[in-house]
């Protein structure tokens, strides 16, 4: 059931983007570039574009809480803390080294001598 939703969920998201990518810009965001002088104060009727944009923004909101909804109630009574945990500590990750390099690729400490190129014999 989950994965239904999930797919669901995410189709709507790639319509919502697709659908407000492609609607015109009423160029007043931020306060950017609003001019018209106030002449045009009242708001205008919504298009079929911004119905369908409601429509499909409010399917993505109901699948976004069904999917919080399936998730909590399939996740069990117990958080991850009661469950206790594996106290097994792993051993620290090794320095990476690649073949014919001559040791591992970790940057020089203090005590390493710096690196300088090898001599040109005469």
């Amino acid at each position: 059931m989950q994965n239904i939703v999930l797919i669901i969920h995410l189709i709507l998201s790639l319509c919502l983007i697709r659908i407000v990518l492609m609607q015109r810009s009423e160029g007043g965001g931020l306060g950017i570039g609003g001019g018209g002088g106030g002449s045009n104060s009242g708001r205008p009727a919504a298009g079929p574009l911004a119905k369908v944009t409601w429509v499909i923004a409010s399917a993505f909101i109901v699948t976004s809480v069904s999917l919080v909804i399936i998730s909590a109630q399939e996740s069990g009574s117990g958080s991850v803390v009661d469950r206790g945990g594996n106290t097994t500590q792993e051993a620290p990750l090794a320095a990476p080294s690649l073949p014919g390099l001559g040791g591992n690729l970790l940057p020089p400490t203090a005590t390493d001598a710096p690196a300088t190129p090898p001599k040109a014999e005469e």
